[in-house]
């Protein structure tokens, strides 16, 4: 942490899409208070001047810090000022690592909402020595990406071990229902995914490998599910598709379990799926779940179609899912567990707000104002970290109790 720190926290890309959500909730949540003493930070000063006016009486006592996301030197500087930065500039694989290689250099702890595995190995890979140097803790995926299913498991494990005294073997995370919208900075990211992926065969093998973001140690030989198609599924008694998310919660997931020390043992399985429905109409509903989105994934793949997409389909950058849109969604999540011993735990994960957006920035807006006030670090020290070793448990009850989230046995 640098000791001539001004802030506990400063909202970086706090006017891009995600970035406005968030900066009201910290208004609404900490305001000017002395409890979180944040700030907003981008490049464009007017815009950040647009956004304090727009929070309402009493916010022109917020600072704003200006450092564009290529500049290095304002990026550090900005860095020395804080002890925490919370980034919301995406496609993260384009525009994040400066950001990140400023904390990392000055001890500066970090937080995301990316969901971009391959950048998330990368950063790991160029900057995770520094920051064990410095002190900084980097947590990436923060968001609906992947907070619910990290957090999620972290629950099941630790309420297994509370009633059966030994972890679960196998957990499904299986998406009940979902309403949402989506905004031009994560088609970005997606279409970005999909593009280096096509042009680089290497990192297609590393995104298909499910432990790539568990470190150096050992892999284990344990095969993890991966669903590409329709599958009825007896757990939760329904058809069910692949779960564009799974990608990415599965390998944080993964990694959280190899930060950990693998307490879950070597066989411990995790996926995920969307359930569709039962009978003959899931069945043809699974089907067409599965083949749309491998039909917007090849889509995505091909320059022509790739700009099809981006001109007539997807959000472009700054827009997405109305005020009201964000209230109207939800999610609903169901984890099934089964011990080695066959005994078995489910939970629910839910909450009140658009997936994405309304209960993303509630995540992320608790995530970072713990991780900012709320983290010593005499528990966890300099590194890349993942939601559930870095916040576990505290997290959940601040997300029942502020963000509109539930988390219950079943």
């Amino acid at each position: 942490m640098p000791k001539t720190a001004k802030f506990d926290l400063i909202v970086y890309g706090a006017t891009s899409f995600v970035g406005q959500l968030l900066a009201h909730y910290l208004w609404q949540r900490f305001g000017a208070s002395a409890e979180l003493r944040w700030a907003l930070a981008g490049r464009s000063k007017t815009k950040l001047e647009t956004l304090r006016t727009e929070l309402g009486d009493g916010a022109q006592a917020l600072a704003i810090v200006i450092a564009d996301a290529q500049d290095a030197t304002a990026l550090s500087k900005l860095c020395r000022r804080t002890r925490a930065v919370v980034s919301t500039v995406g496609p993260y694989a384009l525009y994040g690592e400066p950001l990140v290689e400023a904390c990392a250099r000055n001890g500066t702890d970090y937080c995301d909402l990316t969901g971009e595995p391959q950048w998330i190995r990368q950063m790991i890979q160029r900057h995770e020595a520094t920051a064990q140097r410095s002190g900084a803790r980097l947590v990436h995926s923060c968001g609906f990406d992947s907070i619910p299913s990290d957090l999620g498991v972290d629950f099941l494990q630790f309420h297994a071990q509370l009633k059966f005294g030994e972890p679960l073997e196998e957990i499904k995370m299986r998406v009940k229902s979902m309403r949402g919208g989506l905004s031009g900075g994560t088609a970005g990211s997606m279409l970005n995914a999909v593009k280096e992926a096509a042009a680089n065969p290497a990192m297609r093998r590393e995104l298909a490998n499910p432990y790539s973001l568990c470190g150096s140690g050992p892999t284990p030989k344990t095969r993890q599910p991966s669903l590409r198609g329709a599958q009825f599924d007896p757990d939760s008694n329904a058809w069910v598709a692949p779960f564009v998310m799974a990608p990415i919660n599965t390998r944080i997931v993964q990694r959280s379990h190899a930060l950990k020390g693998r307490p879950w043992g070597d066989s411990f399985r995790y996926d995920e799926a969307m359930i569709v429905g039962a009978g003959l109409l899931g069945r043809v509903g699974a089907n067409l779940t599965a083949a749309g989105i491998g039909a917007f994934m090849a889509a995505s793949a091909l320059p022509p179609t790739r700009w099809l997409l981006q001109k007539f389909i997807l959000p472009a950058a700054g827009e997405g899912p109305s005020p009201k849109a964000q209230a109207s969604g939800y999610f609903d999540l169901r984890f099934f567990g089964r011990t080695h011993s066959g005994q078995a735990l489910n939970a629910r994960v839910s909450a009140d707000r658009d997936p994405g957006y309304g209960a993303t920035a509630k995540m992320l807006g608790e995530a970072a104002a713990m991780l900012a006030l709320e983290t010593p670090r005499s528990r966890l020290k300099g590194g890349f970290w993942t939601p559930a070793t870095t916040f576990g448990q505290p997290l959940v009850k601040r997300l029942i109790e502020h963000a509109g989230m539930e988390f219950e046995l079943l």
